[in-house]
């Protein structure tokens, strides 16, 4: 049941689903979060793979369908540059609130 690096899931089957789909969950299909009622939230949520193996599969796919949509399209526009610029100016803002807080513009300086 484990996947090693390089192979494919053990759920992808060629003759069934084609060509391999780096942004598609090939497990069994589950009640989508949207669909999901408030009772059933701490079931749905117990159901989700939350190893480390779980969690970079859902980095992965969310990112491959990330790509499949914005950067390999045949003409590609300025959003995932303008994505991947906003994503940086967040990251680095956070990395250097610290410095930045204490460092405040008054009106009145006395």
């Amino acid at each position: 049941d484990k996947m090693a690096w390089g192979e494919y899931p053990a759920q992808y089957n060629p003759k069934v689903h084609g060509p391999y789909d780096p942004s598609r969950f090939y497990g069994k299909a589950d009640t989508a979060l949207a669909e999901v009622k408030l009772a059933e939230l701490p079931a749905w949520l117990k159901r989700r793979n939350v190893s480390l193996s779980g969690i970079s599969g859902g980095i992965s796919r969310g990112f491959w369908r990330w790509q499949h949509k914005y950067m390999q399209p045949k003409k590609v526009g300025i959003a995932p540059f303008a994505q991947v610029c906003v994503g940086a100016m967040i990251f680095f803002y956070s990395i250097n609130y610290s410095k930045l807080k204490h460092h405040a513009n008054y009106k009145y300086h006395w």
